[in-house]
């Protein structure tokens, strides 16, 4: 598999072309500064382009479908040719799944040029071509004009100061997933990843890539990350240790402990490593620890001057999404997916069929990202007034929680283990949850998220990936990129304004009806 995109889909007016309203004539098409070659760079890497335009001039009568071919025409001229034109010819009353916001035409254009919508790229000027992408797990770039709202602006998974800067976007991420020459494969390679279940489960395409070439992998994760790492394919043994320099609550440095670790990986048999760390954390802790043990060949992200305790340093841009800076660790130490892998994340989970239900997951792994428990009580009761069977779940600590959230309208299932979790949230129509871990376990087996998603770290780092999803929550409230874990701001803004009609919406966005009365309750 050569990069994350295999198709990228563009806005018509105001993004490829300078936007005429209504415009049903060819002499005024005149395409955006930089456009032609910008496409042209992106032909040439092999993508393959397409466009998805809300064409609601048709339904109010002010141009006629010959007079639009002929301006779409137009554009093949100016620009080059685009393999797909998927047109929706509806106003707002229509209701329809093709006008943007909605994902019809994105899920449209993906099945016209044969890539899954999750390898697609929209490219758009204002909120409803990113939220379009979103709900069919495409990734949105947005490229502002005079008309893109600032909110709009704030919550773009990715901006570009225009095509070029686009371009430049897509083609260094595709570049960053190229394995770099190595060595001969390992017969057995250490994976580091010692953090949460979710920091785990992103780094799952990562962990497929070093399984894809070497003989043996050994994950050493953390006692948060465990139950999540033995769902993970590819990984044939787990070393289980606390680093103290990477748990939020970590005891004292002990030297036999440490001495404990290198006796430990030494016995795992591994003699290269591949450290990967979240943004905020240093590999050379961990990489002197492996020197120490014996491991010959390290690889690992590091602002930081390491001298040799890195073979091979790697940087990468601060827009990526954390599954793939995890991919590009790997491909930096000369590992890549097979072609046949086609890069989302994944986890082994009992298989269950698809239910009519949503899954509700009140909890967070810290208090600054948890939506109010108030609003989702309100929300579970209002999708059960509408008619949808609701579970509402929680982890160890969270069962006063999700009771209460589910009050006497939604299942509660009671404690549940982490693949349980999985098979109940992949069974699911779709996960209703804060940016946490259940969000990236709904990605992993292919669930739609609904995203109830405080600012305080990056949406484009750590949002669901690729997988069907809505995003909600105020995107540039105070507290945005402060990483706090508990809320600076009064009231908690960011997440206090969802309402239950956010949500009814989200949900129709998402494809997800009303069951049938007869159907089968859930089994809890």
């Amino acid at each position: 598999m050569s990069g994350p995109f295999g198709a990228v889909l563009f806005d018509r007016d105001g993004t490829l072309v300078v936007d005429v309203p209504y415009n049903g004539d060819p002499a005024k098409v005149v395409p955006m500064p930089g456009a032609k070659e910008a496409l042209d760079r992106l032909r040439a890497a092999g993508l393959r382009l397409g466009v998805v335009t809300n064409q609601s001039g048709l339904a109010r009568g002010r141009f006629t479908a010959a007079q639009m071919a002929a301006v779409h025409r137009r554009v093949d001229e100016l620009l080059g040719p685009f393999e797909t034109w998927q047109v929706c010819p509806h106003d707002d009353t229509a209701g329809c799944d093709c006008r943007k916001p909605a994902p019809g035409m994105v899920l449209a254009a993906a099945a016209a040029l044969g890539v899954e919508p999750g390898r697609c790229a929209v490219v758009g000027d204002i909120g409803r071509d990113m939220e379009a992408a979103l709900a069919a797990g495409a990734t949105g770039i947005l490229v502002p004009t005079a008309v893109t709202r600032p909110a709009e602006i704030a919550a773009a998974p990715h901006r570009a100061a225009d095509l070029s800067a686009a371009a430049d976007l897509l083609l260094q991420r595709q570049e960053l997933l190229k394995p770099a020459w190595r060595p001969e494969p390992p017969g057995a390679v250490l994976a580091v990843r010692s953090d949460s279940a979710g920091d785990v489960l992103v780094t799952g395409p990562a962990i497929r890539a070093l399984a894809a070439g070497a003989g043996r992998v050994v994950l050493l994760c953390g006692p948060r990350g465990r139950a999540a790492a033995e769902l993970l394919p590819g990984v044939d043994e787990i070393v289980e240790w606390r680093l103290p320099w990477i748990d939020p609550e970590p005891g004292p440095v002990d030297a036999a402990d440490m001495h404990g670790l290198t006796e430990r990986l030494r016995r795992a048999g591994a003699d290269e490593a591949v450290i990967f760390t979240s943004f905020h954390q240093s590999a050379l802790p961990l990489a002197l620890l492996l020197r120490m043990a014996g491991i010959t060949r390290i690889t690992a992200i590091s602002d930081d001057y390491p001298g040799s305790l890195l073979d091979v340093r790697h940087r990468v841009p601060d827009d990526l999404p954390e599954a793939e800076r995890a991919r590009s660790v790997a491909a930096a130490a000369g590992f890549a997916l097979p072609e046949s892998d086609d890069g989302r994340l994944r986890v082994t989970v009992p298989a269950r069929p698809r239910g009519d239900y949503l899954v509700v997951h009140p909890g967070a792994s810290c208090a600054a990202r948890s939506c109010p428990p108030e609003n989702l009580r309100r929300i579970v009761a209002a999708l059960a007034d509408d008619g949808h069977r609701v579970v509402v779940t929680g982890g160890p600590g969270e069962r006063h929680l999700a009771a209460h959230v589910a009050g006497d309208v939604a299942v509660d299932p009671g404690p549940m283990s982490l693949p349980d979790l999985a098979a109940l949230i992949a069974g699911a129509r779709g996960l209703i949850v804060a940016n946490t871990g259940p969000a990236h376990l709904a990605a992993a087996v292919g669930t739609p998220v609904i995203s109830l998603y405080a600012p305080t770290v990056p949406y484009h780092r750590w949002g669901p990936y690729r997988v069907p999803a809505v995003r909600l929550g105020d995107a540039a409230a105070a507290c945005r990129d402060t990483r706090a874990t508990r809320c600076p701001i009064p009231g908690h803004p960011c997440l206090s304004g969802i309402t239950p009609d956010d949500i009814r919406i989200a949900v129709r966005r998402l494809g997800v009806t009303v069951p049938h009365p007869n159907h089968d309750e859930v089994a809890a």
